[in-house]
């Protein structure tokens, strides 16, 4: 069975957004073995200079790469990153096993994204959408994609 790790910066506050993550990481159990890392994002001042979020990165970047599964597929969402069809993330899943991984990492970095050296150690740079989300939202978004995809590839009804 195929590890998923969601490695991400900062913990969930709203208990609606907690609640829906419980349900797709129940929902997950049938498919994977997953586990979600929550990291303390870096304090920073109320209009942080750009070399203070430079090094806030930097500083959260080696905590994330530490935390990193050996011999895992690395997923890092970024806006830079390519969009995916449901179906194309499905067919990457699948393919990790295929390919001798028997963990995917996908990493949520803090609300000023991930450092260069997270990037770089990524596998794929993957970007949900060229619309803005709610930060909070992105775990929510990615465990159902993940769970959709699992789902697709099981040949069930829930993808439409």
């Amino acid at each position: 069975m195929l590890g998923v790790s969601i490695i991400c910066e900062g913990k969930l506050k709203e208990k609606y957004l907690r609640d829906a993550c419980a349900e797709y990481e129940k929902r997950l159990g049938a498919f994977c073995r997953l586990s979600i890392t929550e990291l303390t994002p870096k304090r920073l001042p109320e209009n942080p200079t750009e070399g203070e979020i430079k090094n806030a990165l930097s500083s959260e970047g080696r905590e994330i790469l530490s935390k990193i599964p050996n011999g895992a597929m690395v997923y890092a969402m970024c806006i830079e990153g390519r969009e995916l069809a449901s179906e194309e993330l499905a067919s990457k899943l699948e393919n990790c096993a295929v390919r001798g991984f028997g963990n995917v990492a996908f990493i949520i970095g803090s609300s000023y994204g991930l450092s260069d050296e997270v990037k770089q150690r990524a596998d794929f740079k993957l970007s949900m959408s060229k619309m803005t989300f709610p930060h909070q939202l992105a775990r929510v978004m990615l465990l159902e994609q993940i769970y959709r995809g699992f789902k697709i590839s099981s040949g069930a009804k829930y993808h439409k």
